[in-house]
């Protein structure tokens, strides 16, 4: 059993708060470490409640070989004519920007965390008190890298990509064993960008169900839609890959937001969520109450003395609403009035 809220930095990320929102900086510093903290600086801006790295080298990810096998061709359009290795050495956010990534964030007032791709990197983010652990999509079948980060017994957001119900299970499994209870599962959907089409979103509410956790969404599509779909069914975690400009270019500068858009984006899952609310029917507020005057009830239209017949001329379904339902006219024609009433009374049981 999984908690059904988790704290990163003392903020809570459940269904009953506003959806957590990280940017993803990945490879979009572009080398430079003064870029980075521009990152940082202009996220912080936005409302967002993390901005998030990956630590790594080129060295820990891959090989620096060109066989065909580690080569990027057609897959991914944007990285294409790189090795592995090149693509990683391009997009690896330096180990020794760490601590100064951390520090400045703190500095701005957000939270700043990591997905680490080996056991290097979490003895590297201890260091720096990483506050919770993201697993990247692709290392959802690295079990002992899922067993390391939750036995720290911070919270772990793992991404589950294109894995299939059984790896998601066999994660989700590590993670239960070590006791760790703060698990946030997210649809993902690995192609950069991604198609709306592919987002499957009602995986969220399934994966909820089934692993009994939180759940969110690791989102590569353009634009804000697939992400404001999402928090409508119950995602409580919302990623989306972050830059300054797309226009500067970099590895993951296509599908990635700018700030302007991150914006939109902090406020609209706001507004999402309060929307969603609870299921309810009929009026809801005051103000809903005063929607009466614009329905239609039953009102006397005609003068009509005591002791009299009531006709149907006398009786018509109009607005405002606060007469006897349109329903109850068969009932009320035919009957005889008690007292005395003028053209504009609203009907009610006590006067026939």
């Amino acid at each position: 059993m999984f908690n059904k809220e988790v704290q990163i930095n003392n903020i809570s990320i459940g269904p009953k708060q506003t959806p957590y929102i990280v940017a993803e900086m990945s490879g979009n510093h572009n080398q430079s470490i003064d870029r980075a903290l521009k990152l940082i600086e202009e996220a912080a801006k936005t409302g967002v409640q993390a901005i998030k790295i990956q630590t790594y080298t080129p060295e820990t990810m891959t090989l620096d070989i060109n066989k065909a096998e580690f080569c990027i061709k057609n897959e991914f359009e944007q990285w294409s004519e790189k090795n592995l290795f090149q693509l990683y050495k391009e997009a690896h956010t330096p180990w020794e920007w760490h601590k100064d990534i951390f520090e400045f964030a703190k500095e701005k007032g957000i939270t700043c965390f990591s997905s680490p791709f080996d056991s290097s990197a979490v003895e590297l983010l201890e260091s720096l008190n990483a506050p919770a652990y993201k697993i990247a999509s692709f290392e959802l079948t690295d079990l002992p890298l899922i067993k390391l980060c939750a036995e720290t017994m911070k919270p772990i957001i793992i991404s589950t990509g294109m894995g299939t119900l059984n790896e998601i299970y066999d994660a989700v499994e590590t993670v239960e064993k070590t006791g760790n209870k703060n698990l946030v599962l997210l649809k993902c959907t690995s192609s950069y960008p991604a198609p709306h089409s592919q987002a499957n979103l009602a995986t969220i509410k399934h994966m909820s169900e089934t692993f009994n956790c939180l759940t969110g969404l690791s989102d590569h599509t353009l634009g804000l839609g697939t992400s404001i779909a999402a928090i409508a069914l119950g995602a409580v975690f919302i990623e989306k890959h972050f830059t300054l400009r797309r226009a500067d270019g970099g590895v993951d500068s296509s599908f990635s937001l700018e700030p302007e858009e991150f914006t939109e984006l902090v406020a609209a899952a706001k507004q999402a969520h309060s929307s969603v609310g609870s299921i309810s029917y009929g009026c809801q507020t005051e103000a809903a109450q005063n929607s009466r005057k614009f329905r239609r009830s039953l009102y006397f239209v005609k003068d009509v003395k005591k002791g009299e017949t009531i006709q149907s001329e006398h009786i018509r379904a109009i607005r405002p609403g606060y007469g006897l339902k349109p329903k109850y006219l068969d009932k009320i024609i035919g009957k005889t009035l008690k007292q005395d009433v003028t053209r504009g009374t609203a009907t009610t049981w006590e006067l026939i």
